[in-house]
């Protein structure tokens, strides 16, 4: 699902979302949602359905801002990026942060958290930046973070803003002195960056092709399998939709690992009900060169 973009495209953008959802309800020809996007928009589409179908939302979002019929299973900052900023804390002395996001909730609702855990650990926050969606030009902000003497940067920038941030990043040689920390940077936008921009680039995430697991070996062998070994690059957005389908067949009932079993009873999925439980996997991946090398699992409660 596309995030919004701010100006009259964005309105009509989101008009036309708003068209095709409701016609599709209304013409009883939708069972069920699984949505990736903002958390602004999956709360508009959310009110579109009001409960009439299920809602399975996938993204990283804040913890709240959704109604608590939608299952809401992506991390939350309390899971996710709370670990990672103590672990840069603890293992690269990270001390002074600046903070650069989009500027919308789950950035600013994330950066109020990592502020508090910031000064907890006893460090300082020498920056914070919000950007509009879809910005390109980051010349202005990579010159601000050269000269806070900041020791890394947490980027909240999602798509392609992120690839941009990155490489102006690197364009003023600043990868060797600061380092970057990211929950929104995944396998596709490290492709975007190219090689050469990436070093001191660590991202936190539910989901790393590189997950040295069993279960993942099985994941990426049945998906090259079926698609190939030029398959699009695995990533947390692809796995976490793939996640959503996961998680509203169990809602129905269906338990068989077979992937080409309908997904029968869509509508007896369980609603009104608890939010569904945060991702309870996490992991720390560092950058090297176009592949997210896991190095830390941060799983279990926030520290």
């Amino acid at each position: 699902m596309p995030a919004a973009r701010s100006g009259a495209r964005s309105g009509s953008r989101c008009s036309r979302l708003d068209d095709e959802v409701a016609t599709l309800l209304d013409n009883d020809e939708l069972d069920a949602i699984v949505a990736l996007g903002t958390t602004p928009v999956g709360h508009r589409v959310s009110e579109i359905i009001g409960a009439r179908v299920p809602m399975i939302f996938t993204t990283q979002f804040e913890g709240t801002g959704l109604p608590r019929w939608v299952h809401a299973i992506g991390e939350t900052p309390d899971r996710q990026l709370l670990p990672a900023v103590q672990w840069m804390s603890e293992h690269r002395r990270v001390r002074r942060w600046y903070l650069l996001g989009n500027d919308y909730s789950w950035p600013r609702c994330a950066h109020r958290k990592v502020t508090e855990r910031i000064r907890g650990l006893g460090g300082s926050v020498a920056a914070e930046r919000y950007v509009a969606l879809g910005e390109r030009d980051f010349d202005r902000v990579v010159e601000e973070i050269a000269h806070s003497s900041a020791d890394a940067v947490l980027v909240s920038l999602i798509g392609s803003d992120s690839v941009h941030m990155c490489r102006a990043f690197a364009a003023a040689d600043l990868p060797g002195r600061v380092l970057r920390l990211s929950s929104s940077i995944e396998e596709n936008a490290l492709l975007g960056m190219g090689h050469r921009n990436t070093e001191g680039l660590f991202a936190v995430s539910g989901y790393f092709a590189t997950i040295g697991s069993e279960a993942n070996a099985r994941f990426k062998e049945r998906y090259h399998g079926r698609f190939g070994d030029r398959a699009p690059t695995l990533n947390s957005l692809a796995q976490s939709v793939y996640e959503g389908l996961v998680h509203l067949r169990r809602q129905c009932g269906e338990t068989t690992d077979n992937d080409d079993s309908p997904l029968s009873s869509v509508r007896s999925v369980r609603r009104p009900g608890p939010r569904s439980a945060p991702a309870e996997c996490v992991y720390l991946a560092e950058a090297d060169g176009l592949a997210l090398r896991v190095i830390q699992d941060l799983s279990g409660p926030s520290r």
